[in-house]
């Protein structure tokens, strides 16, 4: 397992950092949406939140997930206006429950990758629901994001476990 850190806000370090995962938060949805109705079926936007509040610790996470798609919104008009604060309250639980799960069990396994998508999902969810009074609507994702969930699991388990870098360098 690469190593878990907790960053705090007084290094430059942490700012590169963030500023990375940032990049590929606003990045990464750009790609995803060139295939019609590709950023509803693969939620990209979550996908560097969950490595960086995991592997980095609930401030990397929390900015990451709030300043992702401020800058998505004004770089690109992405997400449009009206999803802004349904993706933000699921962005910012995402790195809360990653960067939770982290620090108490210092390791990562898929079903813990799929306890924590699960867990934000439900939440926010459950709280956007509340909010718009509408369940269909507040638990669109797992109807449409079922693709993205998993690549959040699969892909956020095997970035993180150094899977990748393993099966790069063979």
């Amino acid at each position: 397992m690469n190593r878990i850190y907790q960053l705090e806000l007084s290094t430059r370090h942490t700012y590169g950092v963030m500023a990375a995962f940032i990049g590929a938060n606003v990045v990464f949805p750009q790609l995803f949406h060139l295939v019609p109705g590709g950023g509803v079926a693969w939620l990209p936007i979550y996908f560097f939140t969950l490595v960086g509040a995991y592997k980095y610790g609930w401030k990397v996470g929390v900015l990451t997930a709030v300043a992702s798609p401020l800058s998505g919104y004004a770089l690109f008009g992405m997400p449009m206006w009206g999803l802004l604060p349904s993706m933000l309250l699921k962005s910012v639980l995402l790195a809360l429950f990653a960067s939770g799960a982290a620090c108490r069990v210092r390791n990562v396994s898929l079903p813990l990758m799929g306890a924590v998508v699960l867990s934000y999902q439900l939440a926010g969810g459950l709280t956007e629901w509340i909010l718009c009074g509408d369940a269909a609507v507040a638990f669109q994702d797992f109807r449409t994001g079922i693709p993205g969930m998993l690549l959040q699991i699969i892909g956020g388990y095997a970035l993180l476990s150094g899977k990748i870098s393993r099966w790069m360098a063979k």
